[in-house]
């Protein structure tokens, strides 16, 4: 338990003492300003009217009220969660290769395990902190712009399906990391993100999003239209597999990979 701790908080310094929470979080705070910023557009017809190609683009969203705007939030966190959380997944764990302390990483005394979950954990935490930072953030800036239909069980609502989607999507993180290792930086996780969102996009189009991880988060936040879509068991199991099957995978890289 020591030693997870210790490293722990080694890579929280790591994660810490770079830019990547700064850039990480004003990526995720564009959400709400421009999610509440279309609100105010679907509120204001005339303003909308002559805006017309953004106009277009919020009437995606349906109706101006709460239940449509927290659900736009667990959209974003759904797909650009795919990118800002595999990006810091792919940071915490690519960065050791291209700075070149690997090797001193693996001379330390602590187990090739222990440094893998530690990373993980940090991760894992970073990612809640700034979904929830985020969220935070949306619920003032609803209020800002006055958005109608507010009432508490819609809040919790939307929370519960955000969170839902907001674990799904870190839990997708995994794999992001196998390919961080395997490929020893960062073209290779980049590349596996950009190609799982490409390929959700088409998988989700022909009907089988539920059955395919990348797409599942998204189709549970009600990107498809429908804001009461039911947790399905197999698709919570397919993301929970493919989840662990990066963990798995990414313990045995680094337990017996050639590192030399």
């Amino acid at each position: 338990m020591k030693k997870i701790t210790i490293s722990f908080i080694v890579e929280s310094k790591k994660l810490f003492l770079s830019k990547v929470p700064l850039i990480t979080m004003l990526a995720f705070l564009l959400v709400p300003f421009i999610g509440s910023f279309f609100m105010y557009i679907l509120k204001n017809p005339d303003l909308a009217r002559k805006l017309g190609f953004i106009s277009a683009k919020a009437q995606i969203m349906g109706t101006a009220d709460w239940p449509s705007y927290l659900s736009l939030l667990s959209q974003a966190v759904s797909i650009g969660g795919l990118i800002v959380f595999g990006f810091v997944t792919s940071w915490i764990f690519g960065r050791e290769h291209s700075d070149r302390t690997i090797k001193d990483l693996l001379a330390l005394p602590i187990s090739r395990h222990i440094i893998v979950l530690s990373k993980f954990l940090v991760a894992f935490l970073w990612s809640i902190f700034l979904s929830i930072f985020i969220f935070i953030i949306g619920i003032f800036a609803g209020h800002i712009v006055n958005i109608p239909g507010w009432s508490f069980d819609v809040l919790l609502n939307g929370f519960s399906v955000y969170i839902i989607c907001t674990i799904l999507t870190i839990l997708l993180s995994t794999p992001v990391a196998f390919f961080a290792s395997y490929g020893r930086g960062y073209l290779s996780p980049f590349s596996f993100m950009i190609f799982t969102i490409v390929i959700a996009q088409i998988v989700a189009a022909i009907g089988y999003g539920h059955l395919f991880p990348w797409s599942i988060p998204a189709i549970i936040s009600g990107i498809t239209g429908d804001l009461n879509i039911q947790l399905e068991f197999i698709s919570v199991l397919i993301v929970l597999l493919t989840s662990l099957f990066g963990l798995i995978g990414t313990l045995f890289w680094w337990r017996f990979a050639d590192h030399k």
